[in-house]
């Protein structure tokens, strides 16, 4: 996009690009039956607080930064609030801890490190960023080339720059200090829990396979990315043959031939082959999104019915 095709103030400049920082709002929607997937936060719960620290409108765009890495210029005043992964942040050199909000004044420098905990942090701006959407939303889904800051489906660069609504920084409260309930400050280095909503295929899989899906300790493989994430244990073994395609939801948990899992996120392929044990609730995917490799994952089952009250409270307590 070109710098005349952009509105609002510049905000932030990127000094060091690192290795993935995209735009994500709360996603692309009614599109899939055209083959293109939703993209959005892939932790929704952390995506959630930084907007709600912020009295953002639900799903107001902000920047997603996988691993660390990054490092931002202000070009003004700024009130941000900073959720999810612990990624070593420090403004100016001096610690930033996640789960609150902050002012970064102009001229400071805003730096990601390595992870401490988790994969992924959130970075929230008043009003949220400014950037040109793209079938409805400004999410950058990288696959497809669609939206994030250029419309092009492109991670943030070096000497690139971030925009935002003067007015809405201009209505912002500089001094106030606002921080994420402790309870909701989710451990990320503890072995995380998924609720899974059995269906689909799941009474395909033999006996035994049900009960070490749900039983056995599972770990995140290395080949997880917004795609998907594998995860390594118990091979387990389905009665189909084959399948005719089906559309895939946001969680659904597909076994391929090697009996691995695959729990598909907000950038996963439209449709699929594969059987499927079912479907992880939103913020079940949430909480995987946070888990590095190598990390201890269990399965537990959920009926429809609970995971919707859960996910309805989730939604009321931070859509105001």
């Amino acid at each position: 996009m070109s710098e005349t095709s952009m509105t609002g103030a510049t905000a932030l400049r990127v000094e060091k690009a690192g290795p993935l920082a995209t735009l994500q709002d709360a996603g692309r929607f009614g599109v899939r039956r055209m083959g293109v997937t939703q993209g959005g936060p892939a932790d929704l719960h952390a995506f959630a607080w930084a907007n709600h620290l912020l009295g953002n409108a639900w799903g107001a765009a902000m920047l997603e930064i996988t691993l660390g890495g990054l490092t931002l210029i202000a070009e003004r005043d700024l009130r941000l609030a900073l959720c999810g992964a612990d990624l070593s942040a420090t403004t100016d050199g001096e610690p930033l801890e996640p789960w609150q909000a902050f002012t970064l004044h102009k001229g400071q420098r805003l730096a990601f490190g390595i992870p401490r905990a988790g994969v992924r942090a959130y970075l929230a701006v008043p009003g949220g960023f400014q950037g040109s959407p793209v079938l409805g939303s400004l999410s950058c889904v990288t696959r497809e080339g669609l939206g994030g800051h250029s419309g092009a489906g492109t991670p943030l660069a070096e000497g690139e720059s971030l925009r935002v609504d003067a007015d809405a920084l201009a209505g912002a409260s500089v001094g106030e200090a606002r921080t994420v309930p402790m309870e909701e400050r989710l451990d990320y280095l503890a072995p995380a829990v998924l609720g899974l909503i059995p269906g689909a295929q799941i009474a395909d899989f033999t006996g035994p396979s049900l009960f070490r899906a749900f039983h056995a300790e599972w770990r995140v493989d290395a080949r997880a990315d917004r795609m998907g994430v594998r995860l390594t244990g118990p091979r387990l073994e389905c009665r189909l043959a084959g399948m005719i395609s089906e559309g895939i939801a946001l969680g659904a948990v597909q076994v391929p031939p090697d009996g691995q899992p695959i729990a598909l996120l907000n950038d996963r392929q439209t449709v699929g082959g594969y059987p499927r044990l079912g479907t992880l609730t939103p913020l079940a995917c949430a909480r995987l999104a946070q888990c590095q490799p190598g990390q201890a994952v269990h399965l537990t089952s959920v009926a429809l019915g609970a995971a919707q009250s859960d996910y309805r409270r989730f939604l009321a307590a931070l859509q105001a």
